[in-house]
């Protein structure tokens, strides 16, 4: 039920970033999430996207694009609700790699995209504990 995210290697350097957001919405495909994390020769554009495989022909063969799949999980918009969860996965031993959020959707709610070592355990764990998780259908519904 894990959601598709799509990395991106971009050269560190002006312009990038914009190039490349403007090819993939030039393209008609809307950007649900995203994250940058830098380092000094690369960025890597973490992107939760309408349609990746669209996303992934417009990039090009010029830049790399990694398939990943990642959790996404619906909380309440307040604070403490990413606690909840994250001590969720702890209790359970999932290693969590990286971890990013974004609001939106219906008023109230926000959402977080987890990168762990086991998504089919952690999303197994999240239900027991009535957790709701998305996979790439639910979470455009969702965000729509």
């Amino acid at each position: 039920m894990a959601i598709t995210q799509l990395s991106a290697f971009l050269e560190n350097r002006p312009g990038m970033l914009c190039d490349a957001l403007s090819a993939i919405t030039g393209a008609g495909v809307n950007i649900r999430a995203l994250s940058v994390a830098d380092t000094k020769d690369f960025g890597i554009l973490r992107i939760i996207v309408s349609d990746p495989e669209k996303t992934k022909e417009v990039l090009g063969d010029d830049i790399i694009v990694k398939e990943t799949k990642v959790v996404a999980v619906r909380m309440d918009d307040r604070s403490g609700a990413l606690k909840g969860v994250l001590e969720i996965l702890k209790d359970a031993g999932v290693n969590i790699e990286y971890v990013y959020a974004f609001t939106g959707g219906s008023k109230g709610n926000s959402y977080v995209v987890l990168r762990v070592d086991d998504t089919d355990q952690a999303e197994s764990i999240l239900a027991q504990k009535e957790v709701k998780t998305f996979n790439d259908e639910d979470l455009l519904d969702y965000l729509a």
